[in-house]
């Protein structure tokens, strides 16, 4: 039997990387968003369009652009923003947290500039510090439930799950049936193996207004934990193509066969007397 730490680090890398297998292009995760793949909110892309849109080559020309426009102004916010998630997308967290500390130094006040500094520390494993600038973005009066997820979520990789869970109220009590908030919680559940409770808050999400592809590929995920590979594989298939479905299948399977890891989700889906 695995610890509790190897235990999360199973389940998180599954999370992550069990997703991350069946994404077409270049992208890298969002750690704000528990277990899914997915740029932060700064903005369009270059010339339109979202960035979670693009394939690799396209981001790699947004990335050009968009570099070109940045060296010209550093604090030229939007291009900052923009540029900084591009970079995130393409693989290159440290340049893009490079960037997002220069402009929370231009910009030490702005809480739009904090909550993506926040998401770019997360997402370069810096999580102390990514809730520190995520803190400082919040606004107590007016808590932003955005924010309060992705702390949520922060939280959940530090192993603080009550506290986690606790914010992931907060942010559903602020904006009830938010597809993402309940993705998060389900993600939440994943990580501490809580598989059935998990699967309840993912079917909510897929049908909850906001819910996107990376929200069902979450729920196909918490699925195939559980050994239904063939329905895990049906539901991918609706977001992916079928080989890439096949193949986050096929790395489930592998994953759950390493060091007993089946047996130990197992013991930790069923319910306690």
């Amino acid at each position: 039997m695995i610890n509790s730490r190897s235990h999360r680090r199973f389940i998180f890398s599954v999370a992550i990387l069990a997703v991350a297998a069946g994404i077409a292009g270049c992208a890298t995760t969002d750690r704000t968003t528990t277990g899914s793949i997915a740029p932060d909110s700064a903005g369009t892309a270059v010339p339109s369009g979202n960035f979670d849109q693009m394939n690799e080559q396209q981001l790699m020309q947004a990335s050009t652009g968009l570099g070109t426009r940045y060296q010209a102004n550093p604090k030229d916010k939007t291009t900052a923003m923009k540029f900084a998630t591009v970079l995130r997308m393409t693989g290159r967290s440290d340049q893009a947290l490079a960037v997002m500390r220069s402009l929370a130094i231009a910009y030490p006040q702005d809480r739009e500039v904090l909550a993506a500094y926040g998401k770019a520390l997360a997402s370069s494993g810096e999580f102390e510090a990514a809730l520190d600038a995520l803190r400082r973005a919040q606004t107590p009066e007016y808590p932003d439930w955005k924010l309060l997820s992705a702390q949520g979520a922060i939280l959940d990789q530090l192993g603080k799950t009550s506290e986690a869970r606790d914010l992931y109220r907060q942010a559903l009590q602020i904006n009830a049936n938010e597809a993402s908030i309940l993705s998060n919680m389900g993600m939440s559940y994943v990580l501490s193996g809580e598989l059935n409770t998990a699967e309840s808050y993912m079917r909510k999400a897929v049908t909850a207004p906001g819910s996107d592809s990376r929200v069902r590929q979450n729920l196909a995920l918490v699925i195939g934990l559980q050994g239904r590979f063939d329905e895990a594989e049906t539901i991918a298939k609706q977001e992916l193509s079928p080989q890439q479905a096949q193949a986050n299948v096929r790395y489930l399977r592998s994953m759950l066969a390493q060091q007993n890891s089946w047996n130990m989700l197992k013991d930790k889906s069923k319910p306690k007397s």
